[in-house]
């Protein structure tokens, strides 16, 4: 089935306008979700909407308010709320051009892929594409989407382009008051050495196949034990548990980080040996 496009309109650029769809890049299929269900019936839970000292009120008496104090709302009509949406337009205007390392990662929010509406839009969009490439910049701009407004930014992606919601500036906490009673001591060379000994050490390009959500495959594989099992029966297994969770509190550190460069070296020869292993088997067998 071919994906459905989030959004179709035009790229503008100063007067050169150009079709695109716009396509999200992340999915949600790959998470477990579930549902509260009634233990001894088995049937799923459903809600009522209740109002204290009152009890269950109907759908068409709920309206939206807006908590300014403790217990105080200001009340809103569906029909003022729609009269203040912003229209949603069919053009993403590009009204400014930043280094990429100038926005801080907080501020991303959701990716989406861009493509070209059709094969005229392709110049261009491939022309647009390449400038940003040559330029090293992003490109920003609010998209309209049902009655919002998104700020956005755009940069190149393999052959399309990549837009990215970013989070306005209200939305984000800023850092440094969590950080004021860290110590500005500077470490130890000692101890700087052996960390950055063990960062170039597992130091690799990135590849998000690489890693998998440990939790995720362990409720999968719970859910189609208790599936084949057809049993209520709780089904617990004991993970092993963390190393080194017992025990003093108090590390050396200086001894760790040894003891842990020294490891990540040993780890690749160990690797390198049960290949050859694997080859001989291969061979004599």
């Amino acid at each position: 089935m071919a994906a459905r496009a989030y959004w179709q309109g035009q790229i503008r650029l100063a007067l050169v306008s150009i079709p695109v769809e716009i396509y999200t890049a992340t999915k949600s299929g790959a998470k477990i979700r579930f549902n509260q269900i009634h233990g001894p019936s088995g049937k799923r839970i459903s809600y009522e909407k209740v109002v204290p000292g009152i009890g269950p009120v109907d759908r068409d008496e709920i309206i939206k308010g807006y908590e300014i104090s403790k217990g105080e709302y200001v009340l809103l009509e569906e029909e003022e709320i729609e009269a203040v949406k912003i229209e949603s337009k069919r053009t993403l205007e590009l009204v400014q051009f930043v280094d990429a390392c100038e926005i801080d990662p907080l501020y991303f929010d959701k990716p989406y892929y861009v493509a070209p509406q059709d094969e005229l839009a392709e110049e261009a969009f491939i022309v647009l594409r390449e400038a940003l490439r040559k330029a090293k910049k992003v490109a920003l701009g609010q998209l309209s989407v049902r009655g919002s407004e998104k700020l956005v930014a755009i940069k190149p992606c393999g052959k399309g382009l990549l837009l990215e919601t970013l989070r306005y500036g209200d939305e984000v906490r800023k850092g440094q008051s969590f950080f004021t009673e860290i110590d500005d001591a500077k470490p130890k060379k000692e101890l700087l050495d052996l960390a950055t000994a063990l960062i170039d050490q597992k130091s690799a390009p990135f590849d998000a196949g690489e890693f998998e959500d440990r939790y995720v495959e362990a409720l999968r594989k719970l859910i189609d034990k208790k599936a084949k099992s057809k049993s209520n029966k709780a089904i617990i297994e004991d993970s092993g548990g963390s190393e080194g969770a017992s025990g003093s509190n108090v590390i050396d550190l200086m001894a760790a980080l040894k003891k842990s460069v020294d490891g990540d070296k040993k780890a690749p020869a160990k690797k390198a040996a049960a290949k050859k292993s694997a080859a001989k088997t291969r061979k004599s067998a």
